[in-house]
């Protein structure tokens, strides 16, 4: 039952078909077979699972309508609460930091009938870096290829979902943090519309973040089946009282007037992008063009350099002021990430900031006004194949390496439109291949739907067994 879909597994236990119980205890399994080699489930609920399955067989036998996700397991990254688990971040000195309550995108999901089966690897405070390591839990290996990154920082939940230690990921992303580890394990994920989806930032005590934190990072899930995305999107949208970002717009907009327009740009920038990259937009673009869509190369994004170089000095001057003290938490070699990034995007003085705020709003104005010309953008999420594991680590080089072969995912999510990665195939050396499609602000169900036709053109790749 671990190979199955979430949406396979939610219609299983609904009907009867199977027991809560018996998907659970498949998923546990499952766990205990490849997590020794793949290090993605950091904080195991096995009790809390069996005992959350339990109640939902007794739902079931008494004729309660279950929920959409009934019986599903889900991963949840070890920056967002699970009541009664200590929410880590990675860290030792947060290894007893115990939730006094479900973070709302997990309570939502279980109000939906998931099971969180267990935490799920990152980054030390997501800040270590891209790839999947964290002080307290280690390295998180890559199952196509145990000396490629499995990417990051939702990298736990992207590798639990490709091997099917669960069904669904809940990670986040202010940059690429689930459409990469998506790309790099050849599964799905969905960075939503800021505002989508209904969150409590207020990670590490009662103040709220930044600006920068405020906007850019939202909840993700990751999945193995556009379809499954679809039914964690449908759960997760919506407003909430606890944030006041979160607005109640409808989950499907307006049909469009005649074919949707794609514009394809395959390197954004004109930085340069692998073979590899350009032949997964090229089979992404042909399967489109195959389902009625008019798809167009356009010559490139609106401003990406500018966008870039913006989107890193706001964060950085966001948490320069804290860096002395959260510099303490990173461990050993984890404050060279920040610290190479501080290098190439240094802090901004106050009238630099106010600078870069109206830069902001005028990026956003520039994107509003391309995609009002094309609802969909096709183009890489990586312009690389997956890395070695630390390679933006390790010096001034790999550092700004990694920055430019990630830089649609950053610029969009400076942008705030959604995004969905999908798998493409394979390469020649057999590592996942995968496109993102970013589409109008809270129209997640153009890229969703467009999606899906590359899926079932291009088909997936998951669930795999963890390779050496």
């Amino acid at each position: 039952m671990w190979k199955l879909p979430a949406t396979a597994i939610a219609a299983a236990v609904r009907s009867g078909e199977v027991s809560a119980r018996e998907v659970v205890d498949s998923h546990l399994a499952r766990i205990a077979e490849v997590n020794p080699q793949a290090n993605a489930v950091t904080q195991l609920l096995a009790d809390r699972a069996r005992a959350a399955a339990r109640e939902t067989d007794r739902a079931r036998a008494a004729g309660e309508r279950l929920g959409p996700l009934a019986g599903v397991p889900f991963t949840v990254k070890e920056c967002t609460r699970i009541e009664g688990v200590p929410t880590t971040f990675g860290t030792p000195r947060f290894r007893d930091l115990t939730a006094p309550a479900d973070a709302i995108p997990v309570a939502r999901l279980r109000a939906a009938g998931a099971i969180p089966i267990g935490h799920s690897n990152m980054p030390t405070l997501i800040l270590a870096g891209m790839h999947t390591r964290s002080e307290l839990y280690g390295d998180t290996r890559n199952p196509w290829d145990a000396t490629r990154t499995p990417g990051g920082t939702s990298g736990g939940d992207g590798v639990a979902v490709a091997t099917g230690m669960a069904a669904l990921g809940l990670g986040n992303d202010s940059g690429g943090s689930v459409r990469i580890p998506a790309a790099f394990c050849g599964v799905a994920a969905l960075k939503p519309t800021t505002g989508r989806f209904a969150a409590d930032q207020r990670l590490l005590g009662p103040d709220d973040p930044g600006p920068a934190s405020q906007v850019l990072v939202t909840d993700g899930p990751l999945a193995r089946t556009v379809a499954d995305l679809r039914l964690a999107y449908e759960t997760l949208a919506g407003p909430d009282p606890r944030d006041p970002r979160a607005v109640p717009v409808p989950l499907y907009g307006e049909p469009l007037d005649g074919p949707p327009r794609v514009a394809v740009v395959a390197d954004p920038g004109g930085h340069g992008v692998h073979p590899t990259g350009r032949r997964a937009v090229e089979a992404a673009a042909a399967a489109l063009r195959d389902a009625g869509y008019q798809v167009d190369e356009v010559p490139d994004v609106p401003r990406l350099d500018e966008a870039l170089e913006a989107y890193h000095r706001l964060c950085v001057t966001e948490f320069t002021p804290s860096w002395p003290a959260v510099r303490q938490l990173l461990g050993e070699g984890g404050d060279r990430y920040i610290e190479l990034t501080m290098r190439s995007a240094p802090p901004a003085d106050a009238a630099g900031l106010i600078g870069l705020m109206s830069t902001w709003m005028n990026v956003r104005r520039s994107w509003t006004e391309f995609l009002a010309a094309y609802p969909l953008l096709l183009g890489p999420v990586f312009t690389e194949p997956p890395v070695e594991p630390g390679l933006e680590s390790r010096d001034q080089a790999g550092r700004d390496r990694v920055a430019m072969a990630m830089r649609l995912c950053s610029v969009t999510s400076f942008v705030g439109v959604p995004a969905v990665a999908v798998p493409t195939g394979l390469d020649p050396a057999g590592l996942p291949t995968g496109v993102q499609l970013v589409g109008r602000p809270f129209r997640e169900d153009l890229c969703l739907a467009a999606a899906q036709h590359i899926e079932d053109r291009l088909g997936t790749l998951t669930p795999v067994d963890p390779r050496a």
